[in-house]
């Protein structure tokens, strides 16, 4: 009976979309072989407000398909992330400080110098000219209505 209720439990999480996320590192190479805009998205794992919209961003099939169709999305954790990124013609270095740090980028990407607030959203055009720009929670309703300005779909 516990192995019936545990596989009810998870059946609804096989059938959750996944946004397709890349890579910093990626990006330049795909924007050669195929432009497109690109969605960032700055979270740290210990924001609450970041869990709930990624579980509410990737409900909606809709924006999973409208993203992984026409837009490259980069998911960037902004205290965790530590390998040097190459990005728009800069190299980027993790800072530590104590126990804990931050990325570079995630302080350039920011307008927020001294602490982004997070979950950030960032909208690049296929040129990588910033297009859009949100501090804060992001609903699906908002991001459909962003990327379809953004893509003209």
């Amino acid at each position: 009976m516990k192995k019936i209720a545990l596989f009810l439990m998870l059946v609804p999480c096989f059938y959750l979309s996944q946004m397709k996320t890349g890579t910093f590192s990626d990006l330049e190479t795909q924007q050669k072989e195929n432009p497109k805009p690109v969605v960032i998205h700055l979270y740290t794992d210990w924001c609450a407000v970041c869990k709930i919209e990624a579980h509410r961003l990737n409900k909606d099939k809709e924006l999973v398909s409208m993203i992984n169709d026409h837009f490259y999305f980069i998911n960037f954790e902004a205290e965790k992330t530590k390998e040097t990124i190459h990005f728009q013609n800069q190299d980027f270095e993790y800072l530590q400080n104590g126990n804990s740090g931050i990325h570079e980028l995630a302080l350039a990407l920011s307008k927020n110098k001294n602490q982004p607030v997070y979950p950030l959203w960032i909208f690049l055009d296929q040129h990588q000219n910033l297009v859009y720009y949100q501090e804060g929670q992001m609903t699906p309703e908002k991001m459909k209505q962003k990327l379809k300005e953004l893509s003209g779909l």
